[in-house]
């Protein structure tokens, strides 16, 4: 049989200086992924965490 989706829910994280920053050193996204909790945390998740392109810890929210 098969399962109900779980209250837990697996997102991806993007760095949001990568993105609107086109004229950086090198080429690509910073992205991330973890867990949220779907009942606890309905909206959009925003942590700071290190982005390697851009070398520094920067906010990164979730897409998608």
């Amino acid at each position: 049989m098969a399962k109900n989706k779980g209250v837990r829910i697996v997102i991806t994280l993007e760095c949001t200086e990568c993105r609107s920053n086109p004229a950086k050193r090198s080429p690509g996204v910073s992205r991330y992924t973890t867990e949220k909790n779907r009942r606890n945390t309905t909206e959009r998740l925003e942590l700071k965490k290190f982005c390697p392109h851009c070398n520094k810890a920067t906010v990164h929210k979730e897409i998608k």
